[in-house]
């Protein structure tokens, strides 16, 4: 068993592992109680497991908890609270951008990360931002809309 500090929402965390490629992911979800972050595909195809790392959006089922340390993660939890969402949570609960939820975290990391390195994107680069995010349900119209919300720009 070796033991791993890395930086979450903020905070310096210890965790174990007996795997050093255990998967982010895992040691979120089961070790630090960040349940924003989902298990889609496994794959790193999905985006349901986003998490910003360093400022990019990072699939956390694909990166290793010992690639973790001396990075800045952040997670769906670390954006915003309840009564005081990050803009981009904001924008998704107006535009009603979530049906069954599944992909909102990995959509609102992804999103949270475009708008950091760009906050005027146009629909396009939306798009290609977030053409790896899966969504099942059909909302990419509203997730788009509140991209551009945030963005200050005419929603699709």
């Amino acid at each position: 068993m070796a033991s791993y500090t890395i930086s979450v929402n903020g905070n310096s965390l210890a965790v174990d592992s007996r795997d050093p490629d255990q998967p982010l992911l895992y040691v979120l979800r089961n070790s630090l109680g960040l349940t924003g972050a989902k298990f889609g595909c496994g794959l790193g195809q999905c985006g349901a497991c986003t998490v910003i790392v360093d400022g990019e959006a990072t699939r956390s089922c694909q990166m290793p908890v010992a690639a973790a340390v001396g990075r800045k993660i952040t997670t769906i939890e670390g954006l915003g609270a309840p009564d005081k969402p990050h803009p981009v949570q904001a924008a998704f609960i107006a535009e009603q951008a979530a049906q069954c939820g599944y992909c909102t975290n990995g959509m609102v990391m992804t999103s949270t990360a475009l708008l950091a390195r760009n906050g005027k994107p146009t629909l396009g680069e939306a798009k290609e931002a977030l053409a790896g995010n899966l969504c099942r349900c059909g909302t990419h119209q509203r997730i788009l809309r509140a991209v551009m919300r945030v963005a200050g720009r005419v929603a699709p």
